[in-house]
């Protein structure tokens, strides 16, 4: 299973929100490159970074961070946050990113998304971010009416092969994360999931490679020490 130790980014600075929510915010470092350097000494191979300013208003405040990011290498690196354009894709792409995660777009525009997974194949992963098993939307503040592993299936369906699946009422929270959810994804045949929201605990590693979890997301319990970086590394790629 592979490991993804995350990066929000809002305003070039290293954070992490509680569940979505932009008024709680903790700042955890200034010096992103620094963070990821860390991750690398503790063994990881991948790094997911979201832009958070982007989610929510689709600028690019964060650009030239990531590309301090992908310079510095070492890492294979995932973005998501505001992508919504071929041209914003081939900017990151451009940049040295191994894939870029669509969001909101993939809800708003499902033609553009289809179209994107043909070209760019798996250059291209779909971020599906739910609350209450519906999918939410621009940066988690509007839920649509589709519930998210059906979403799921019909994105697997039109050639994505692979997601990323938050439950947001896991994010952020260090509670645990939505296994049963994740043995229902695992029924997706084909499909490359990757869990994501509340992972704290190393156990929670074991089960979901035993179900056949293509990757998990490690956030907030990495910054508060809940999880050790290294040993969840070792769990996850022994």
């Amino acid at each position: 299973m592979e490991l993804f130790p995350a990066i929000d980014l809002r305003g070039g600075q290293v954070v992490r929100l509680y569940q979505g929510d932009y008024d709680q915010m903790t700042v955890y470092s200034a010096d992103p490159c620094a963070i990821a350097r860390q991750f690398m000494e503790a063994g990881a191979r991948n790094l997911h970074v979201v832009d958070l300013d982007g989610a929510k208003d689709g600028t690019m405040a964060n650009f030239d961070t990531i590309a301090a990011l992908a310079k510095q290498g070492g890492l294979y690196i995932e973005v998501g946050g505001g992508i919504r354009t071929e041209e914003r894709i081939r900017q990151y792409l451009d940049l040295g990113v191994g894939r870029c995660i669509l969001g909101t777009v993939a809800v708003k525009n499902f033609d553009f998304t289809e179209r994107m997974a043909a070209k760019y194949g798996d250059r291209i992963c779909v971020g599906v971010d739910a609350r209450d098993g519906y999918v939410a939307v621009n940066g988690w503040k509007e839920l649509s009416a589709e519930r998210g592993v059906d979403f799921c299936r019909r994105l697997y369906a039109a050639g994505v092969g692979s997601v990323i699946y938050t439950d947001i009422s896991r994010d952020g929270a260090e509670q645990g994360t939505n296994l049963e959810l994740y043995r229902e994804l695992a029924g997706i045949e084909g499909l490359r999931v990757t869990a994501s929201g509340g992972i704290s605990f190393e156990e929670e590693l074991t089960t979901l490679k035993g179900i056949g979890t293509w990757g998990a997301i490690l956030g907030k319990a990495l910054y508060t020490g809940k999880l050790d970086l290294r040993r969840a590394v070792a769990l996850a790629q022994g």
